[in-house]
């Protein structure tokens, strides 16, 4: 088995066309076929069905998909490590972080790191834990800033916690005033705008109100967090939200929950197997240098606390 093999074989399960297959990888079309059939008898079983017109892949097929998507990026991973070493050239790094993360202290970060390194490339996904999780796992992700679930992160991967953030109830500015702080139950039977399917603010929203007892009703749901908070302005109804994500929204109220409150845990992560190229962990030293400042300048956001 060849990297040339998992390459062309990922050529065609992306297009699931031999030729066009072929012309992604720059080869002749003969030459990409006779690399999957040598794949194939290798593995001892088809990797496609070879349909008129209809290319899919089988259960084999299925199987090898996210190794050789695997296999290859840790290949580039070593390529560009590499490249640093010898001085080729500066490197790049794939980053993950949370809506509420990118929204409250990466971009500072990110600027920061910029300015030390100008010729590392920064490449930025914004999404849920779950789905981060998956593209760390699956060597998409370099690094990524997730939230730590109930039970843990991945044991595949590493992770260092560095802020613990409180959620808050979020209200529109010209609403009616909520109390100083709110009890879950107080939100039952209000309207509440709610995150899509899949979103870890929607399950930990919806756990948190089935613990108080109650199943939260919904003025509209299915946004992500730049469509909720707008939602919440327009005053549809109140949300469970960080408190990272409201400094600088002046049409908002932040009300913290009664009691102990709802807090997640803000983790940096990378796979275990592979270490962290010497761009990602500069960019580590960056962000944790940039915490530490804030916490120093007593300038970290109200509802956040540092962990290291």
């Amino acid at each position: 088995m060849t990297l040339q093999q998992l390459a062309y074989f990922l050529a065609v399960a992306d297009t699931r066309h031999f030729t066009r297959a072929a012309e992604r990888a720059r080869v002749a079309q003969p030459s990409l076929s006779k690399q999957i059939h040598s794949l194939e008898a290798e593995l001892g079983a088809p990797l496609f069905n070879r349909a008129r017109g209809n290319v899919t892949l089988t259960p084999a097929g299925e199987a090898l998909l996210p190794v050789a998507k695997r296999i290859l990026s840790d290949v580039d991973t070593a390529r560009l490590e590499v490249a640093e070493l010898v001085g080729l050239r500066r490197g790049r790094i794939r980053l993950g972080a949370t809506p509420s993360v990118c929204v409250g202290v990466l971009a500072d970060v990110l600027r920061t790191f910029h300015d030390a390194y100008p010729g590392v490339r920064l490449v930025v996904e914004e999404g849920g834990s779950r789905d981060l999780t998956a593209a760390l796992l699956g060597g998409e992700l370099d690094l990524a800033l997730v939230i730590v679930p109930p039970q843990g992160i991945d044991p595949a991967l590493t992770s260092t916690p560095i802020l613990r953030e409180h959620l808050v109830v979020a209200s529109a500015a010209d609403a009616a005033p909520l109390p100083a702080s709110v009890p879950l139950d107080y939100l039952r039977d209000r309207p509440m705008v709610m995150f899509r399917v899949g979103y870890d603010l929607r399950e930990t929203t919806l756990q948190a109100c089935r613990a108080a007892g109650f199943e939260p009703l919904f003025a509209v749901e299915g946004g992500e967090m730049d469509a909720v908070l707008r939602f919440v302005e327009a005053g549809l109804g109140l949300a469970i939200v960080p408190s990272l994500v409201l400094p600088g929204r002046p049409w908002l109220r932040a009300t913290p929950l009664a009691g102990a409150g709802i807090r997640r845990t803000v983790a940096l992560a990378h796979r275990t197997d592979v270490p962290p190229t010497a761009a990602a962990r500069a960019f580590r030293s960056v962000l944790l240098g940039h915490l530490d400042g804030l916490v120093a300048a007593g300038a970290l956001p109200v509802g956040v606390e540092p962990l290291r």
